[in-house]
């Protein structure tokens, strides 16, 4: 009979690690209780894989992870700096994570080879597999970059990237580049880029500048705009889309050069460029896509999470659909600090579940 685990975590960035933390801390133990599955090789997330020039000035911050002083802002590249702090935290912390390992699929093991009992979950990973009693998701969004479609899009003879594949302003310089998106990635990389190409910037809306400092109160009250959103089954909405944009201190050069000045997006592409909606042709060498990402929840399809709305309708962290299945990183829970607070509710949540479990039974 194969062992059964009280939960697996998948994904070990700033969500998995919290979530794996305050499962330890409620009593269960490591690698006989709790395993954490993560697709990339060496500690970090998706830090790891962030444009060699974010430095730890750049990044909107990291927030600390439960027990642990945050990295401090810096010159530093933030690839190197919060994968080690990662690293770092795992190690002083016992956390049981295993790697590489990519979930292909979670399912329900009840009626199947791997049936061990009512109520049990069967993670893969190719040709591995581990049962358990529950599970939290914290894969994120890495792994899922949005590009909209556009007319055209293969006929363009210029360069298309995403901001995941983006390494630094040195290999556009002396391009034209059209930028598309209206959050803050989109103005981080204008400021960047500008200095070494010229660019356009092109979003579906008009941006929503803020003047004034962003205060706790709004933070919360755009968090629950998310989360009311998550609440009903849509699709996640991203934080940044409620809270409006700021110019940080070392973007301010770039407005006084008048990059932010923003066009309505092309219509279609063609090869020597974009085409407006009024018909001209705006010549491009590079359009670079930072349009943002989609949640990397493809492997949880065999359980039926999704609503009619086409999102996962979460209860706090838990799937409304499966009790068994918290979610973490995803929705409100899509930044540093939500998912600190995410993992120590999915933890309870598990914790909750599984005492549900071997609760007695009223009679009758």
């Amino acid at each position: 009979m194969e062992p059964v685990l009280q939960s697996v975590v998948v994904g070990a960035g700033q969500a998995g690690l919290s979530a794996a933390h305050h499962l330890l801390r409620l009593g269960l133990r490591p690698w006989e209780d709790v395993l954490v599955l993560d697709a990339n090789a060496a500690p970090g997330g998706a830090w790891q894989h962030r444009w060699p020039s974010l430095t730890m000035t750049d990044v909107h911050g990291v927030a600390a992870l439960p027990g642990a002083e945050p990295p401090v802002p810096s010159d530093r590249p933030a690839r190197r700096v919060v994968p080690d702090y990662f690293a770092r935290y795992e190690g002083s912390g016992g956390l049981p994570v295993l790697r590489p390992v990519r979930v292909t699929a979670v399912a329900d093991a009840t009626g199947t080879d791997a049936d061990e009992g009512p109520g049990v979950l069967e993670v893969r990973a190719g040709g591995r597999r581990w049962l358990t009693r529950t599970l939290v998701n914290a894969t994120g969004t890495w792994e899922r970059p949005f590009v909209p479609h556009y007319p055209g899009a293969g006929t363009f003879a210029g360069r298309q990237l995403h901001t995941r594949d983006y390494r630094g302003a040195a290999e556009l310089a002396g391009r034209h580049v059209v930028v598309v998106g209206g959050g803050a990635s989109a103005v981080q990389l204008l400021a960047e880029v500008s200095e070494v190409a010229t660019t356009t910037w092109m979003t579906r809306r008009r941006p929503v500048w803020r003047t004034t400092p962003f205060t706790p109160d709004e933070g919360r009250a755009a968090v629950a705009l998310v989360e009311r959103r998550v609440r009903q089954g849509l699709p996640p909405q991203s934080v940044v889309a409620v809270t409006g944009l700021a110019l940080r201190p070392q973007e301010a050069a770039a407005a006084a050069r008048g990059v932010y000045r923003r066009e309505p997006v092309f219509v279609r592409l063609v090869p020597e460029g974009v085409v407006r909606a009024d018909g001209s042709v705006l010549r491009a060498d590079v359009v670079l896509w930072a349009t943002g990402f989609r949640p990397d929840v493809g492997h949880l399809g065999p359980l039926h999470l999704r609503s009619a709305e086409g999102g996962i309708a979460l209860d706090g962290t838990t799937a409304v659909r499966d009790p068994r299945v918290q979610l973490v990183g995803y929705g409100p829970s899509a930044s540093t600090i939500g998912a600190n607070r995410a993992g120590r509710t999915a933890a309870l949540g598990v914790v909750r579940h599984l005492r549900a479990l071997v609760a007695p039974h009223p009679e009758g």
